[in-house]
């Protein structure tokens, strides 16, 4: 299996504790939109892009002993991951855009945070929604349509800090602005891909200080550290800089997850369509 899409996939990489850390902060909220989403028991479902298997656990949850469960990565070490939590389920290692499943074999398909790591979304999407049964659905989650809340004190440096990551990330991947962007367009790629009867929903994913611990580790370590951290030096004037490191050093007394104003809103989007 060779690299399914632009942000550097392939078979061996690694990102499974970035994703176990936003399944624990996120889960609950997820597994609410599946539900009005019409997941319901006894149906066979699919989660494409599956990662760490937090979320197929969910997933398996709701339909119950009744129904089936199936989770899809193209990621070998994702699918170790999902394996090791014991879910009751199936896990396949697969490109999406060549799944080993029979036409008409699925009645949901939950696809999150993963359809813009594919080349050609819209024939993967074809693909997939091929496999669903007369009523059944696919739904494409994405997370931060609108930008996430993370310093609701400074508007200044979040929106710089927001424009460093973007820029990191065109330059990593040597990406064009509006490739980044062709994400938010999943309501126009439900309807090039031939689906109807699209809905779509936007949550607000809510965080007070002082803040639970899931929340916490996905912020210290996810976000200040991986996706900030160093490697945002760059992009960054050196007092903005030095501001950032302060409010993400939880040794430092202006720590951001420990001031009374801190308010945390991370925006997810879910559209589904029906073939």
């Amino acid at each position: 299996m060779t690299s399914a899409g632009p942000l550097g996939d392939h078979p061996q990489r690694d990102y499974a504790r970035k994703l176990q850390l936003f399944n624990a902060f996120a889960g609950p909220d997820l597994q609410s939109l599946m539900e009005v989403a019409g997941v319901k028991p006894g149906m066979h479902v699919l989660d494409a892009g599956c990662g760490t298997g937090e979320t197929l656990q969910r997933l398996a949850d709701i339909v119950g002993p009744e129904g089936l469960a199936l989770g899809v990565d193209l990621s070998a070490p994702h699918i170790a991951a999902s394996a090791s939590h014991g879910v009751p389920t199936g896990l396949l290692q697969a490109d999406l855009t060549r799944l080993p499943l029979h036409a008409n074999s699925l009645d949901f398909i939950w696809c999150a945070n993963t359809i813009n790591h594919l080349r050609d979304a819209t024939d993967a999407l074809r693909r997939m929604a091929s496999l669903l049964r007369h009523g059944g659905r696919i739904a494409l989650g994405q997370s931060a349509f609108l930008p996430d809340m993370y310093f609701a004190w400074d508007l200044r440096l979040e929106r710089l800090v927001n424009e460093a990551v973007r820029q990191y990330y065109r330059d990593r991947y040597a990406l064009d602005e509006r490739d980044l962007a062709a994400v938010r367009a999943l309501v126009g790629l439900m309807r090039k891909a031939g689906l109807g009867d699209i809905r779509a929903q936007t949550v607000a994913i809510e965080r007070l200080s002082p803040v639970d611990a899931a929340t916490e580790a996905y912020l210290q370590e996810a976000i200040f550290r991986q996706t900030w951290g160093e490697r945002l030096k760059p992009y960054l004037a050196e007092e903005d800089y030095a501001e950032l490191e302060r409010l993400c050093d939880p040794q430092h007394a202006a720590y951001a997850l420990r001031r009374p104003d801190f308010h945390f809103i991370h925006t997810f989007t879910l559209v589904t369509g029906a073939p």
